[in-house]
């Protein structure tokens, strides 16, 4: 992206949360592009039932996890089927281009180049990366901007924001059913227990030099 907010309110972002959904199939997508061009109301009426059920989608991709920021987003994704992660994101990103420019009446490139991807092939650098795509978040709540130098002073203030923010798969992970039916929480949802305890405990030993070649900033 070219430093463009893609997300200007509540119903892009609904936007894009339904074509995590419709996309991840291996089978085409109805024309369905401006389907939510005029989406209100809470994240919790988005329909995704019908022939968008998981159990009647051939998956592209499992999501891990999953954030929305105002100028990218963040997935952690491990692939289903073949060139399953490729197949997906360009169903992803041109289904969201084509909406975001008829919605905000605009033309052109929304995303620029290809999108970056990044292998992870340790389980320590997934745990690590899935609790940084879930901190994203803080870079919208004041005070809290300086997190990724080690600077946050009020941990329990950053969790609440954090559980606040619908836009990520973190609530998933706590328990909640925040959109349950994007993320697969299977591969270690059981190992950190209290997801929220263990943000917290991340935060104060958080060390990001570990990962730091897989960051996107």
């Amino acid at each position: 992206v070219d430093k463009r907010i893609i997300f200007l309110d509540d119903a892009d972002r609904k936007r894009f949360v339904y074509g995590l959904t419709i996309f991840n199939d291996t089978r085409p997508a109805e024309n369905s592009e401006y389907f939510y061009s005029r989406a209100t109301g809470s994240v919790e009426s988005i329909d995704l039932r019908g022939r968008y059920e998981p159990k009647k989608r051939k998956r592209l991709v499992d999501i891990h996890g999953w954030c929305l920021m105002g100028n990218h987003y963040h997935l952690l994704l491990s692939e289903v089927a073949d060139v399953g992660i490729t197949r997906f994101l360009m169903k992803l990103n041109v289904g969201y281009a084509k909406y975001f420019n008829k919605r905000h009446e605009r033309v052109g490139t929304l995303f620029q180049g290809r999108t970056k991807k990044i292998l992870i092939d340790s389980d320590a650098h997934f745990l690590h990366i899935l609790h940084y795509i879930h901190l994203n978040p803080l870079d919208f709540l004041k005070g809290a901007e300086s997190w990724r130098g080690l600077e946050l002073k009020n941990r329990a203030a950053a969790v609440k924001h954090l559980d606040a923010y619908k836009w990520s798969s973190f609530r998933d992970y706590c328990g909640k059913r925040n959109l349950p039916h994007i993320v697969n929480t299977d591969l270690f949802g059981d190992v950190f227990g209290d997801y929220r305890k263990t943000i917290k405990k991340y935060l104060a030993d958080m060390d990001i030099e570990p990962i730091g070649d897989f960051l996107l900033e």
